[in-house]
């Protein structure tokens, strides 16, 4: 194979003003779960749960990043990154998730917002990544049209106070994963697993999303600000592509994760394929006359996270009660060839060249970002020359790669102006708790302390200079 063929090649040169970032969440790094005013969200409800979540593992703690803002800003700096991936926690702000407004939780993201700045980093900030206050939750969650409107409220919120300032607002960050695994197979939460519950949260989160964006427009004053969603687009392919069954069974998994939010995002519909291959779950009568105008808002950047790819083929039926894929009743995955990542997860940067140039062959007017990219490893810090090392150098290869499938998407049109690594720091990895580490940056969970992995340096590198780096 050749060096073009496994995407290892350095010395390329991304455009000039392209966004280097990372990326993290607000349950999985903040910490600080019951202080000043922070109200339960699911997150809190389903970790605290017996058997949800691997060695009982909370986010209670996290890394402390609610205490640590100074000093995580400056390592951010330090990275030499033009831009970081925030989220903001709903119940930090609205702990009921309607009503009384917590001004500690604006506060404070108001000094991290302020710090990114002064620093000479550009705050891109998500609303949602999936810590929906309980209080809804307890009230119906995504099945229900409350909660799209409760979001659009506490959109408005947030927007009125940073609204001056973050440069992109994201609403949802992998809406396919809340509804799917949080009311479909019930792996994350809130934990319910039921097929029609799924269905309903799609629209609901999808309706969700342009009433923010609404709201959002009414009280953001920053000229420049720009709007944004962020899919985990599935990049499906056949077992045999000259088979007409496993093609079918490939559009039935895009229906289900790609296009049953993208379409009504950008296009204002739901494909007609998606409500006959689930019409046997539901009528999609909670879809009411005006939702797809209202989801249908006008956005700047389709924000994609990538770390996969998948196969599947037309097999024997099979239930999907308490699976991520409401009505595939007849799709079977294939086990993707190695080597894989230490979630199980296939190393296919061409993946990432193919979702790209995809994405922007059927949405040929977006700017595109990498809003999470990166991988899971057992890293190991060493003792070296008088401090700690983490030589990481899997993970090394694996930015390389996907860098350069980027890359290469550009040379091939592709409008990508951003990439995003996935994760910062390594922290709370949802149910898999404190048991995969993704982040360019070392935590030990005893101590809290930082340290750089070989990754993080080499990232620093390309962030400094816009050239890939040698492994």
């Amino acid at each position: 194979m050749s060096a073009i063929d496994d995407f290892r090649v350095s010395g390329l040169e991304f455009p000039a003003g392209f966004t280097f970032g990372a990326a993290t969440a607000a349950y999985q790094i903040e910490g600080a779960a019951t202080e000043d005013g922070r109200g339960p969200s699911i997150w809190d409800t389903f970790s605290q749960t017996p058997g949800k979540v691997e060695n009982g593992d909370t986010g209670d703690v996290a890394i402390d990043f609610y205490h640590r803002v100074e000093e995580d800003l400056d390592l951010i700096k330090s990275l030499g990154l033009s831009a970081y991936r925030l989220s903001i926690a709903w119940p930090r702000i609205i702990p009921a998730g309607l009503g009384e407004v917590n001004e500690a939780g604006l506060a404070f993201y108001e000094k991290v917002v302020d710090g990114l700045l002064v620093r000479g980093i550009e705050p891109v900030v998500t609303l949602y990544h999936w810590d929906l206050p309980q209080p809804l939750e307890d009230r119906g969650g995504w099945t229900v049209r409350e909660t799209s409107y409760a979001f659009a409220e506490y959109a408005r919120v947030v927007g009125e106070r940073l609204g001056d300032r973050v440069a992109v607002w994201t609403t949802l960050n992998e809406p396919w994963c809340s509804a799917y695994l949080g009311y479909g197979s019930g792996d994350h939460a809130p934990g319910r697993r039921s097929e029609a519950a799924s269905l309903q949260a799609v629209h609901h989160l999808n309706l969700a999303h342009g009433l923010a964006l609404i709201e959002l427009r009414k009280v953001v004053t920053r000229p420049d600000a720009r709007y944004s969603v962020t899919n985990n687009l599935a990049m499906a392919y056949a077992a045999d592509p000259a088979n007409p069954e496993d093609v079918d069974a490939k559009r039935q998994i895009e229906a289900l994760q790609n296009r049953a939010f993208t379409d009504p995002q950008l296009r204002g519909f739901y494909p007609q394929d998606l409500l006959t291959d689930t019409k046997h779950i539901t009528d999609w009568s909670f879809v009411h006359d005006g939702d797809l105008e209202l989801i249908n808002q006008p956005i700047d950047i389709v924000g994609i996270n990538y770390y996969c790819t998948g196969t599947v083929r037309r097999g024997p039926e099979h239930s999907t009660e308490g699976t991520a894929y409401p009505g595939a009743t007849r799709v079977e995955s294939v086990e993707q060839p190695g080597p894989h990542t230490d979630m199980g997860w296939n190393i296919a940067p061409q993946g990432l060249y193919d979702l790209l140039v995809a994405t922007h062959e059927a949405y040929p007017e977006y700017e595109i970002m990498v809003t999470e990219n990166g991988a899971a490893y057992g890293d190991q810090p060493v003792e070296e020359d008088g401090g700690k090392r983490v030589h990481d150098t899997e993970r090394v290869d694996f930015l390389l790669r996907h860098f350069v499938a980027a890359h290469r998407a550009i040379e091939a049109g592709v409008p990508l102006t951003g990439y995003f690594v996935w994760s910062l720091m390594d922290n709370f990895e949802w149910a898999f708790g404190y048991t995969k580490r993704f982040g360019i940056v070392y935590v030990d969970y005893e101590t809290q302390e930082r340290t750089k992995k070989d990754s993080a340096l080499w990232y620093t590198k390309l962030a400094e200079t816009g050239v890939i780096p040698e492994a």
